[in-house]
């Protein structure tokens, strides 16, 4: 006999099948069997051998690897030391200068004001920060004296071109000779290791200085999302650590994650390590002006682009905000629809290396996708200290991988084994 339901009874069923579906997207990250998520074990095993391998050669001294498929930990682990003379074992929950991982919340922090209605991506930022209209360009450059001339440049800098780093505005200290040259001489920093500046006086400094080239005529890495983080203190009235507190990490549930820690979190930040010259792995010194230890500090810098710690699990729970459409915990900071835009091709013919650039991360291509096993559209970064991030919406992966030296002349290819290992363990 068939049974015919009732509108109530289909009603009901529907409420349930929503609320279940709301429970699932509210589930905090923990860990699973590799199987349950279709990664291998066993397979998985061969990252262990292989990050142990780099400790055993004293190429770095330690890291911390985490794998997140469909919600899911498949895989966290922790090797080798946070400190070769103490032999202090690196833990999973070791706090990392990310650096250039902080872009992206900085990014996520602008897009959410974006949301609000604060301004359109192709305003002018002058609009917001006056000491940016009128941009020059620099014309000719004098590398004995470090002086130039300018010519005007014929469009005004976009906030878009600033998430997309396509503005003409370089970096001091790893940018072209002209931009350290000239930010040295105007006394504008990275971001990293000097935590008594005011972002208020170096972005509104950085805006009278001539930027490298016209805006929007290629990608140029620089200083980019520092003027973000500047923009999100001036459209919200709040100092930037504390935009990124109320409406990123507390929604999230991201307890680790800091420009300057807190006392009882001193002791968790990792040791930096550096190489000589024929590339054996040394504790870093500390140089005049740049303290290795500047998170540990009472700092009043807050750089959008390379200022944050955090650890490898925070990290991944706002990656995996950015996998379920803007959600963790059942706390949406961004709409799906503001998640699509931020990782997609911005940049249009214009290439960022082998990828394409969205709004505040590099996006594979095929060309990448040939190159390596991620999926075309996976996002991602990283920071300078050896520490790097990718998520893949298709295969619905989260990885990160996390060191703590800098320069290391096998970080390229520790990243890229990471991610062969990592693809080469996903069976269903």
């Amino acid at each position: 006999m068939i049974r015919i339901f009732s509108f109530e009874h289909w009603k009901n069923i529907v409420f349930l099948f929503l609320l279940l579906s709301q429970l699932a997207t509210a589930q905090q990250l923990a860990e699973a069997p590799a199987e349950s998520v279709g990664l291998s074990s066993e397979r998985l095993k061969r990252i262990d051998k292989i990050l142990q391998e780099y400790i055993n050669k004293q190429q770095v001294a330690g890291s911390v690897a985490i794998i997140v498929k469909n919600g899911k930990i498949a895989y966290f682990k922790s090797f080798g030391s946070d400190d070769w003379d103490t032999k202090t074992p690196l833990k999973k929950d070791a706090i990392f200068r990310i650096a250039s991982q902080t872009k992206a919340i900085t990014s996520t922090a602008a897009m959410i004001l974006f949301e609000e209605g604060k301004f359109l991506l192709d305003d002018p930022i002058s609009k917001y920060i006056p000491s940016f209209k009128n941009p020059q360009i620099i014309d000719k450059f004098n590398e004995k004296d470090s002086s130039y001339t300018t010519k005007p440049a014929k469009n005004e800098i976009t906030i878009r071109q600033l998430l997309t780093h396509t503005s003409g505005i370089g970096y001091p200290s790893i940018g072209s000779k002209e931009a350290v040259a000239i930010y040295a001489k105007n006394n504008i920093p990275s971001g990293i290791g000097t935590a008594h500046y005011k972002l208020a006086d170096v972005i509104t400094r950085l805006g009278k200085l001539p930027l490298v080239h016209e805006p929007g005529e290629r990608w140029t890495y620089g200083l980019s999302v520092d003027v973000l983080g500047y923009l999100v203190e001036v459209l919200s009235g709040k100092s930037l650590d504390k935009f990124f507190k109320e409406r990123i990490f507390e929604p999230l549930g991201m307890k680790d994650t800091y420009f300057y820690l807190p006392e009882n979190k001193k002791n968790r930040l990792v040791q930096l390590y550096s190489q000589d010259k024929e590339g054996k792995t040394i504790k870093a010194e500390t140089r005049p002006g740049f303290n290795n230890d500047y998170p540990k500090e009472n700092g009043t810098f807050y750089a959008g682009g390379a200022g944050l710690t955090s650890t490898a699990y925070d990290y991944a729970i706002f990656l995996q905000s950015f996998i379920n459409g803007g959600q963790y915990n059942g706390k949406r900071i961004l709409s799906p629809a503001t998640v699509h835009l931020m990782t997609q091709n911005q940049i249009g013919d214009v290439n960022a290396g082998r990828n394409k650039f969205g709004l505040g991360f590099a996006i594979a291509t095929e060309k990448e996708a040939a190159r390596i096993p991620v999926s075309i559209g996976t996002f991602d970064w990283g920071g300078i200290f050896g520490t790097t991030y990718w998520a893949d919406p298709k295969d619905k992966i989260v990885a990160l991988l996390m060191t703590q030296k800098y320069p290391n002349s096998v970080w390229g290819e520790m990243q890229d084994k990471f991610k062969v290992l990592v693809y080469q363990a996903v069976v269903e």
